[in-house]
């Protein structure tokens, strides 16, 4: 449902300096605008599908792909269609197999959503890792001073969940080993799918798809982003849930993740884990008065404290 986002990213893949041997859509919009954009343009190598009503939603759709990919690909690539690509970006993503042979997955990285500043001078209001400092979140301040953030690593999670995604990692064009990846930069080899699947849990929107995904992939070999292989998001709303659905699958779907790493939690870890449900939920209720987006604010707000309550009649069943 992003037809024009679609061309914007398909005109930077023409760029790349390695070219994909083969690009695959997976249309799952309910119209036929997408189908048509794409008679008006010429793509190398591109095939097109549209899938079946049965078949729509993030994960149903990934799975769909991996079956239609040619015999003769090496690595495998997802990228979300509200994206555009540095051109290197393939380039780079290829390098680090290389460069890590054992390499199951590497994922690129997103380089126009966070201003960083290479500097070793930080104070309280930043946050700082590996020679580069970034302003951090007011949500991460109060977990801080409330005793629910621990030192685990960007792209890890730690023993109670809700840990720095891979945004916190900073733009040095190293490659840093990690658990989790971003679905929609991600890239792996072929054979991890001769054991692997995306999830079917995760229907629709897909909420914390890769990251089930990939922290699943972690236990069984090495994961990895390339902060070279840069990309750019341009975030599109077509297509994405109302914010009531979207505040009900951050709880819900991520209790499911956790769960997924950490099948049998202790006692603190599940106390710190619901106190954070709360403290961001409480956070998402005071933004109806500081932000404009009042009822984005309540309506996610109140997702949030609806998939936690959902939580104590009806856990989720953990896929292994």
């Amino acid at each position: 449902m992003r037809p024009t986002a679609l061309i914007t990213l398909l005109r930077s893949v023409i760029l790349q300096s390695n070219y994909p041997t083969e690009i695959l859509i997976i249309d799952g919009s309910i119209d036929n605008l997408t189908k048509y954009i794409l008679k008006e343009h010429t793509f190398e190598n591109l095939v097109y599908f549209k899938v079946l009503p049965e078949e729509r939603g993030l994960t149903k759709q990934r799975n769909f792909g991996i079956e239609k990919v040619a015999d003769n690909i090496d690595v495998v690539c997802f990228l979300d269609d509200d994206t555009s690509l540095d051109q290197n970006y393939f380039k780079h993503l290829i390098e680090t197999y290389k460069f890590y042979p054992k390499a199951l997955a590497v994922g690129g990285y997103i380089m126009n959503e966070i201003k960083w500043e290479k500097t070793e001078e930080y104070n309280v209001h930043q946050f700082y890792y590996d020679g580069w400092v970034r302003k951090e979140s007011s949500r991460f301040k109060l977990r801080k001073k409330l005793g629910l953030l621990d030192n685990t690593a960007p792209g890890w999670m730690p023993k109670f969940s809700n840990g720095r995604s891979i945004g916190f990692l900073p733009p040095s064009n190293k490659v840093y080993r990690v658990e989790q990846i971003m679905g929609g930069v991600a890239s792996y080899r072929i054979e991890v799918f001769k054991d692997f699947s995306f999830s079917k849990y995760f229907e629709g929107y897909g909420l914390y798809e890769d990251a089930d995904f990939s922290l699943r992939l972690a236990k069984k070999g090495e994961v990895y982003i390339n902060t070279a292989a840069q990309i750019e998001h341009h975030h599109d709303t077509a297509g994405r849930p109302n914010q009531f659905q979207y505040g009900k699958m951050v709880t819900r779907n991520g209790w499911y993740v956790w769960r997924v790493k950490y099948p049998k939690p202790q006692i603190i870890a599940r106390i710190k884990w619901n106190l954070i449900a709360v403290v961001l939920m409480s956070i998402r209720f005071t933004n109806i008065i500081t932000t404009n987006r009042k009822k984005e604010a309540f309506t996610e707000a109140l997702g949030r404290g609806y998939g936690l309550f959902s939580l104590v009649l009806n856990k989720p069943k953990i896929e292994r």
